[in-house]
């Protein structure tokens, strides 16, 4: 979809509709106003017949406004206007997002902007109703045969400034916004890929693809023999048990104006199905573990945003991608790995492979002397009992670090809340035999997981993302999310931010 930046008053917008706000009690929005005074009072009029209050998520069409230009006016109830938040704002763009794209006009200019409230400012709705008209009309239809798509969908959005001056501030606001929706884009296409489609090697050729596409871009890939020469023990116990060969792919984006710039390492869970090895899964539901692939998938959609927007930045996207199957050549409970870092694992539970493959990736992303590392993983289903769906868990060992990200999930609505990493959670992995356990037992499951990724992070500064209960979502609306994209780019856009 096409989005703009525009000014100018509503009524004299030459637009298929003229998408405006009111509140709680029938209060007018700005543009709400403008338009009421031009058709001498058609607005307040229409607002008589008691069609629409102003509540939160109601909608009225208003054809044939007197001296308006527009064929149509939608009046959007925004509820109590001190009380429009992001996750208000974004249920108010699905909702017209839809509407619109269900009325038959093509294109639209948007006032839902004007709405001044202390929880969002106007430059992030600008951004937020790029992403969240993106994720509202996007549809996975790859396998179906019969689609049925609106015969005239909407393919234009204007997104209307109150002052000429704000231009500039609200085109650099879209164009994060279109980064934002790209990435996500990315990462719902690649999770709601089936995995007997996307495996290992599947993914290596769309970071090939990607390559192509920005040629700007550094692929690196390892292959298991590569692996298996370098000592990724513990990488390899995953992938053994599979016929689908692991990879290791490593995508450079390296733009920043001084080369020697420490990069940000970004490291992505990319387990594309996960049966549980020989501790197998309950069968019930395990065709969601497909989505266990889905930190990789948020790394190429960070990475092909960078490219596309051509951030000045070093960001470097390691992809551990493994199938966890249970084959005659899978690990076992009992066996132990030696990992790349010298330290050796008692495997106790093959379902506890993601931290497996992840601690080689963490130990082999050392060599780019990282500004900060951060890996992205669905990790633990202790995480969806510790904080839902809403919410996704973070471990780290850089409390600078943890900040930066808090505040950019807070910017974004992608948020993170930062669990405790006490040294008596490490001592949960004692093991008998091997330097360390891949299980803690069930008390702490998030953060015993990120205490094992912790023993090969020490060297630079590091956080863990547990997007278990964040990645996807089951039942009617089952699909990827794309989250943490949001989160992720936001950590990096502030970074730039703060450079300038």
């Amino acid at each position: 979809m096409d989005f703009y930046i525009k000014s100018g008053s509503p009524e004299k917008q030459r637009t298929a509709c003229v998408v405006v706000p009111i509140f709680s009690g029938k209060k007018l929005s700005r543009p709400a106003a403008r338009l009421d005074e031009a058709s001498d009072g058609g607005i307040r009029k229409f607002l008589k017949r008691g069609d629409i209050r102003g509540d939160k998520g109601e909608l009225a069409w208003i054809y044939g406004l007197e001296n308006s230009y527009a064929e149509r006016v939608l009046l959007v109830g925004c509820g109590a206007e001190r009380d429009v938040n992001p996750a208000v704002f974004r249920e108010l763009c699905e909702t017209v997002a839809k509407a619109l794209d269900n009325s038959g006009a093509t294109e639209a200019f948007s006032y839902l902007t004007a709405v001044d409230s202390r929880h969002i400012d106007p430059m992030q709705m600008v951004r937020d109703t790029v992403v969240h008209f993106e994720m509202a009309l996007y549809r996975f239809d790859d396998y179906k045969t019969d689609v049925k798509t609106s015969s005239r969908p909407l393919k234009r959005l204007a997104i209307g400034v109150q002052r000429r001056r704000d231009l500039a501030v609200a085109e650099a606001s879209m164009r994060e916004g279109k980064g934002m929706a790209l990435g996500m884009i990315v990462a719902r296409d690649l999770g709601n890929q089936p995995p007997n489609v996307c495996h290992p090697s599947y993914l290596a050729s769309q970071a090939e693809l990607l390559r192509k596409t920005y040629p700007s871009l550094e692929l690196e890939i390892l292959d298991e023999e590569d692996m298996t020469e370098l000592g990724m023990g513990a990488f390899m116990a995953v992938s053994r048990g599979s016929d689908q060969p692991g990879k290791l792919i490593c995508i450079k984006h390296l733009n920043a104006p001084d080369p020697h710039e420490k990069p940000v390492v970004l490291v992505g869970k990319g387990i594309t199905f996960d049966t549980g090895g020989i501790s197998i899964k309950p069968s019930a539901a395990m065709d969601e573990m497909k989505y266990d692939m889905g930190g990789a998938a948020s790394v190429f959609g960070v990475i092909t945003a960078c490219a596309e927007l051509q951030l000045p930045v070093n960001v470097i996207g390691v992809v551990a991608a493994a199938e966890n199957m249970p084959s005659g050549g899978a690990s076992r409970p009992g066996d132990i790995v030696k990992t790349l870092s010298g330290q050796t694992v008692e495997i106790l539970n093959t379902d506890a492979e993601g931290r497996l493959v992840l601690c080689d990736a963490l130990t082999w992303v050392d060599r780019f002397n990282p500004a900060a590392v951060i890996d992205i993983a669905t990790l633990t289903g202790a995480c969806i009992i510790a904080l839902g769906h809403h919410v996704s868990g973070m471990v780290t060992n850089s409390p600078s670090l943890g900040r930066e990200l808090f505040h950019a999930g807070q910017a974004t609505y992608d948020r993170v809340w930062e669990l405790p990493l006490y040294e008596e959670y490490t001592d949960q992995l004692k093991s008998n035999f091997a330097d360390m356990a891949n299980i803690g037992g069930r008390p702490a499951g998030t953060i015993t997981a990120g205490a094992f990724l912790s023993k090969f992070t020490s060297d630079y500064r590091w956080a863990h993302i547990d997007i278990a209960g964040t990645a996807w979502k089951s039942g009617e609306a089952k699909g990827a999310t794309g989250r943490p994209v949001p989160l992720l780019l936001e950590f990096i856009f502030k970074r730039l931010r703060s450079a300038e």
